[in-house]
């Protein structure tokens, strides 16, 4: 089993993929974008999408596009905002979104749009299948290989190997440059940062980088 780190670049044919994908990856209304769940049947998908723009052009641009069969849009901040969106596909989406759904492999959310207009995401599963899904992907879209690695690898994996206290003391350690070579802080600063005793920071941190040095060689 493998975790990839993949990232697409379609060269500026978005819009002959589907015209959603061109506006999420090349808006210039659209500063970041992810897609953060989705669903996909035969002739249609439907996504959740987290966006940092411009709502006005974006709603205007969906009102326009004849795919977009519903949407549904809520603001997170006066620049910011989370829509759903249910599309109609076309061929060419069918045949990206099926080089996935019709292996083993799981795609690891968020898919995100860069400002280059290539999108990246991670997936894990086993090689061989990631591998075939790779060699499907339609030939108008140009494929990276950016990371690979295990399961340790992926996103939110190390997070949840460590306690709120673990990751608190962590995010201590790295801010106060404890890990900066020479260093410039100690276990007892990191222990004045969370409020508590020397010897419990150090047993935090100690237990902390044992588990993320394990999970990296494990993986």
């Amino acid at each position: 089993m493998k975790h990839v780190r993949i990232t697409l670049d379609a060269g500026g044919s978005e819009a002959e993929i589907h015209p959603m994908y061109d506006v999420m990856a090349n808006a210039p209304y659209v500063d970041r974008a992810t897609a953060m769940h989705w669903n996909v049947a035969e002739d249609e998908f439907g996504i959740m999408h987290y966006v940092e723009g411009d709502r006005e052009p974006f709603v205007a641009a969906l009102e326009a596009i004849p795919e977009v069969l519903a949407y549904e849009l809520t603001p997170a901040s006066p620049d910011a905002f989370y829509v759903f969106i249910r599309d109609a596909t076309t061929e060419s989406a069918r045949d990206l979104f099926e080089t996935i759904t019709r292996t083993p492999v799981v795609v690891i959310p968020p898919i995100e749009y860069a400002g280059d207009g290539t999108v990246s995401y991670s997936a894990f599963g086993p090689s061989d299948a990631i591998q075939a899904a790779i060699d499907e992907i339609p030939d108008l879209i140009t494929v990276t290989i950016d990371e690979i690695g295990g399961l340790a690898a992926a996103p939110g994996v190390l997070e949840s190997l460590l306690s709120d206290r673990q990751r608190e003391a962590i995010d201590a350690a790295l801010d106060l440059g404890y890990y900066e070579i020479p260093r410039e802080a100690d276990h007892r600063d990191v222990a004045s940062a969370l409020d508590c005793a020397p010897s419990t920071a150090a047993e935090h941190l100690r237990k902390a980088e044992a588990k993320l040095v394990e999970s990296i060689l494990d993986g």
